[in-house]
């Protein structure tokens, strides 16, 4: 399958590595290929440069945001939650159209330092910002709730013993979307909350996810809903 990968920091490699390892045609999307090809500084978790990543994994493509839109047959929202809405927007409506848009961006705002603060909660999500800007795509919210070494190996903690959540407004795309968790990633609990409304609640679980984090010093911790 094409896959098409939006953002090219931690998040964004790590799902492209992986999904590329399956053998999926994996492209990354980025404002500006050239510019983001010419760093050479880590990323802010440690993470090698996206330049040096290509080089280790010579089949995943890079180009513009609607480059890699337009070349996935599904689509990951790994940017910024403050980013979001605008790489969408450059990655084009119709680019989107049809098309499972796996959202995994939390609206963190860093502006006033740590912890960081939720840009919208409450009354309304990034999800539903997502779903409401781009009506012909079919916004699915997951993975959001965990670090991106969690997100593609859920395994590695606990055995996987623990929750993911999808949300969104259509019910076959959050059956591709689970299907996609737990046969790519390994995923073997899948909570369908509801509609893309429900993300609000995923959403606003990321202060407490900043402050489990600070206090155990260690990303690699998660939910497990027992009923």
């Amino acid at each position: 399958m094409k896959i098409a990968i939006l953002g090219s920091a931690i998040v964004g490699k790590t799902l492209a590595g992986k999904i590329a390892s399956l053998g999926h045609d994996v492209m990354i999307g980025t404002r500006d290929p050239a510019a983001t090809r010419a760093r050479t500084a880590p990323g802010s978790f440690g993470d090698p440069p996206l330049s040096a990543f290509l080089a280790e994994h010579p089949s995943i493509g890079l180009g513009t945001f609607a480059e890699a839109a337009a070349h996935g047959a599904m689509v990951f929202n790994a940017t910024s939650g403050l980013g979001a809405l605008e790489a969408l927007k450059l990655a084009g409506a119709a680019n989107l159209d049809g098309k499972v848009v796996v959202d995994l961006s939390n609206p963190l705002d860093f502006s006033k330092g740590m912890p960081p603060t939720l840009s919208v909660c409450n009354d309304d999500s990034l999800g539903e910002q997502v779903q409401r800007a781009f009506p012909g795509a079919k916004v699915v919210k997951t993975l959001n709730t965990v670090n991106a070494n969690l997100m593609v190996a859920p395994g590695t903690l606990a055995g996987g013993d623990h929750t993911m959540f999808v949300c969104g407004d259509d019910a076959d795309a959050k059956a591709t979307v689970t299907g996609m968790l737990k046969d790519w990633f390994g995923w073997q609990d899948v909570l369908d909350l509801g509609g893309i409304a429900m993300s609000r609640g995923t959403e606003m679980y990321l202060p407490l996810w900043v402050r489990l984090y600070g206090a155990l010093k260690n990303p690699m911790f998660t939910i497990k809903v027992v009923r």
